[in-house]
């Protein structure tokens, strides 16, 4: 076995879990990123002077960023490196972050907004495929759950800082911290995490035996000849043709990328419009406003244990039947509770639920999605699903905004999204087996291709 199998089929190392908790730091940075400016959405307006539509085009400059570093920074990765464009990007964010605070515009703010997206895109695709890497089959799917966890972590945790930074400090405050939080973040990065296995092996970079060989001896799997390992696993050529965006069309690829890109994109529109438009959409259905914001907050709440219990259940069953199962009860659960806004025990309840349904669904798409690709595109595959998705996160909020004016309930609106998750769930259903990166006890059936 080369030493990926060996990962594959071997204990998971402390060196490893080690691994994923910076992995889950870093990730915990987009929900933090995401609360920051939404929390001072209020305090920028008043300085500003800003009117609704400039706030809007505000709000989603770090989303279209996002979108931008997903679908185009991420492919150097695949080049590069998954280590060398980590550290890039996050020295991006800080400066990202930093610079925010030193706004003195709207179009100043927006721009910088721009820059720190483009450095959290660029972090989701590297994390997200290291995570997996560096976990064995076994725990894979709760690996990625434990790193999908940290957004709802991050969103609640710096939402509570940003709350309190702004009342004593102002808004610029929250950014600093957040620039702050990011330049941990990168020494905690440059100090643990390492390059990619896969993209060792197939690329074979300059002392790439020597750096395998290190790697082997940290993930205690140096005891079997660690060195004869690796040199097997080198003598299989990487594929340096099937480098770059165009190969996620291949005839190899093809079929895998239009059905994740699909699911991505749905999954992404619900998950965005239950955590942007819950709370007002409940008092629209009969709650008060403070009630419309616990509601909220249940969502979020549900949301850190959803991406765990996804994980615990893939060590049982493969991840894709575990991941239309979430899609389809999100569907469902979705249309019963704005149906239950009158009883609150039960709304409160219901959204929790619905909460850890939909974060469940982000963790099994951030599963399946590297399995999916060769190590050669592996990088390009997640970037460009996750910056898709971000498409779909940008849509949702701006469709729900226009179908209330256009006199749509709060119960059609949902129902609406939920069968938007149908049309993700059916996507996943569509997908064929392919033998690559597998995860639990019935381990290859994961992914599409082919």
């Amino acid at each position: 076995m080369n030493l990926k199998e060996r990962i594959d089929s071997s204990v998971m190392s402390p060196f490893q879990w080690v691994v994923v908790a910076v992995c889950t730091f870093l990730n915990a940075l987009d929900g933090f990123d995401v609360l920051a400016m939404a929390f001072t959405a209020n305090r920028v307006s008043e300085e500003f002077a800003l009117t609704g539509s400039e706030l809007g085009v505000l709000l989603s400059a770090g989303l279209l960023g996002m979108a931008a570093g997903s679908l185009f920074l991420a492919p150097f990765a695949d080049v590069f490196g998954r280590r060398p464009m980590l550290l890039f990007t996050t020295a991006l964010t800080a400066v990202g972050m930093f610079l925010s605070a030193t706004a003195h515009s709207m179009v100043e703010l927006s721009l910088w907004r721009i820059v720190t997206g483009l450095g959290v895109g660029g972090i989701l695709a590297c994390t997200n495929v290291i995570t997996s890497e560096y976990s064995n089959q076994r725990w894979r799917g709760m690996a990625v759950s434990i790193y999908t966890a940290g957004y709802g972590v991050g969103a609640t945790l710096g939402g509570m800082a940003a709350v309190a930074l702004q009342a004593s400090y102002g808004w610029r405050s929250v950014f600093i911290f957040g620039g702050v939080l990011t330049t941990v973040a990168f020494v905690l990065l440059a100090l643990v995490v390492p390059e990619s296995v896969d993209y060792l092996l197939t690329r074979r970079p300059r002392r790439a035996e020597t750096k395998l060989s290190v790697l082997a001896h940290r993930m205690r799997l140096d005891a079997a000849n660690p060195l004869g390992t690796i040199a097997e696993s080198a003598t299989t050529p990487a594929r340096s043709s099937n480098q770059g965006v165009l190969a996620l069309f291949s005839g190899e690829n093809r079929r895998a990328t239009g059905l994740i890109w699909v699911s991505f994109f749905a999954v992404m529109f619900g998950f965005y419009f239950v955590n942007s438009w819950t709370p007002k959409l409940l008092v629209t259905a009969g709650m008060t406003e403070s009630q419309g914001v616990v509601g909220g907050l249940m969502l979020t709440l549900g949301g850190i244990f959803g991406s765990l219990l996804f994980g615990a259940l893939t060590t049982r069953w493969a991840v894709r039947k575990v991941l239309v199962v979430f899609t389809v009860l999100s569907s469902a659960t979705m249309v019963l509770f704005i149906s239950t806004a009158g009883v609150l025990a039960l709304a409160f309840a219901l959204g929790v639920v619905v909460g850890m349904l939909v974060n469940g669904c982000i963790a099994g798409l951030y599963t399946l999605t590297p399995a999916s690709y060769a190590a050669q595109t592996r990088s390009t595959g997640v970037g460009w699903a996750i910056g898709i998705g971000r498409f779909g996160a940008i849509l949702a909020p701006l469709a729900a905004g226009m179908l209330l004016d256009a006199a749509w309930t709060a119960g059609q609106l949902y129902l609406g999204v939920g069968v938007v998750m149908l049309v993700a769930a059916a996507a996943l259903l569509l997908m064929r087996e392919r033998s690559v990166v597998g995860n639990g006890p019935v381990a290859q059936e994961a992914v599409a291709s082919n």
